[in-house]
């Protein structure tokens, strides 16, 4: 009889994406426009024009197979963070990167190391390849405790350690200095994988250019939120090791990109109007949802998040998470559930992307109705 062996594969739950707009309205009866889709930390402008358009020069080519490893995408890539094209390898979404760097840098049983909680994809894919996840918690709203991580680290000698830079599901953000603490106490023995998704919305550069610096390093990126191509599939991992990449070019399926995500990547990578106009959207709605936060009785937003999301922790005790996102769902609102969302949260948090102003309110104002409700 065929039968898996991996347990995982058929026994653990499949990673839980934030709701459509379309079902909430539908099953609410709320107009569709009215909905604030607040849980899956999307653009809120859209996907970049430039990568819109040039999306169309590569559906003319549809017919024809792509260079196998989407060489001018990882040339236009490397050309505007100042690497060589070899120092790159793009993927169908930053998870797919993820994915390969599991299977290439640590084999069944192998231990890999995360903060609890962490972004949900580090821990399937290691569970769903045979790999073992070692976790980390977090200290008092999230705080990293460094000292914390590199003592694990230094006690189970992980093949790979995964780190997110701002946080999430907290948004919280790691000091540079931290990273090369980490890469340092790493060793040549273990691969550090910097995950960078949000970092557009810290207002820095990040730490690309630590790899210059520490060979066991591999910044990932994607294109999916401060460019808005989370629907198109792109992302990438970047290290000037190129001895990094080299394994990862060769164990990626030969086609794994298409010439409208290339042309696409290659758009939106020099398409600077779009990302600053997102982050100064994200930056000035941070701000202004925290003020409105800090009225509720109920709901605490756990502070400094550096991202284009917030955890909100539920002060009343009757009050569970899952509760919380239902009835914020009756009154259009789409939020994440931490409890089915991230591994480790608990039933005290939700999370919420941080979006137009007119979503915002409609977020402050459910809470607060849920705060009357729950008064009565």
């Amino acid at each position: 009889m065929v039968s898996v062996k991996n347990v995982a594969l058929v026994q653990n739950e499949p990673y839980t994406p934030g709701l459509s707009t379309e079902y909430v309205a539908q099953k609410f009866g709320i107009a569709l426009d009215e909905v604030a889709k607040l849980g899956s930390a999307e653009n809120p402008f859209g996907p970049s024009p430039k990568a819109a358009a040039a999306i169309e020069k590569g559906r003319a080519k549809i017919d024809l197979y792509p260079e196998w490893t989407s060489k001018a995408l990882r040339t236009a890539i490397a050309k505007k963070y100042g690497f060589d094209a070899d120092c790159v390898v793009c993927g169908s979404g930053e998870t797919e990167v993820i994915s390969f760097i599991i299977r290439t840098y640590a084999q069944a049983g192998d231990p890999i190391l995360m903060y609890e909680p962490c972004f949900p994809i580090y821990h399937m894919f290691a569970e769903n390849e045979g790999r073992v996840p070692v976790y980390v918690p977090m200290g008092p709203d999230f705080a990293f405790v460094i000292d914390n991580y590199i003592a694990k680290l230094k006690e189970v000698a992980p093949k790979i350690a995964f780190l997110t830079n701002p946080h999430s599901p907290s948004g919280r953000f790691m000091e540079e200095r931290d990273i090369r603490a980490i890469c340092e106490a790493a060793g040549k023995d273990t691969l550090v994988v910097l995950d960078e998704a949000y970092i557009h919305f810290t207002q820095t550069v990040g730490s690309m250019h630590l790899t210059r610096e520490f060979p066991n390093l591999i910044v990932l990126r994607t294109f999916s939120k401060a460019f808005g191509l989370a629907g198109l599939r792109l992302g990438f991992g970047i290290s000037a090791n190129k001895a990094l990449i080299t394994p990862l070019l060769n164990i990626k399926p030969t086609w794994n990109l298409g010439h409208m995500q290339v042309e696409g990547g290659i758009a939106a990578i020099d398409d600077d109007e779009h990302v600053n106009k997102t982050v100064d959207l994200v930056v000035d709605m941070r701000s202004y949802v925290t003020q409105k936060m800090a009225g509720l009785n109920r709901f605490r937003m756990v502070p400094n998040s550096r991202s284009n999301f917030f955890l909100i922790e539920i002060m009343d005790g009757s009050l569970d998470s899952t509760e919380a996102f239902e009835q914020l769902l009756k009154r259009g609102v789409i939020v994440k559930d931490g409890s089915v969302s991230f591994r480790g949260l608990g039933k005290r948090y939700l999370r919420s992307d941080v979006s137009h102003k007119v979503h915002m309110d409609r977020l402050v104002w459910a809470l607060k109705e849920i705060e009357a409700s729950k008064s009565k």
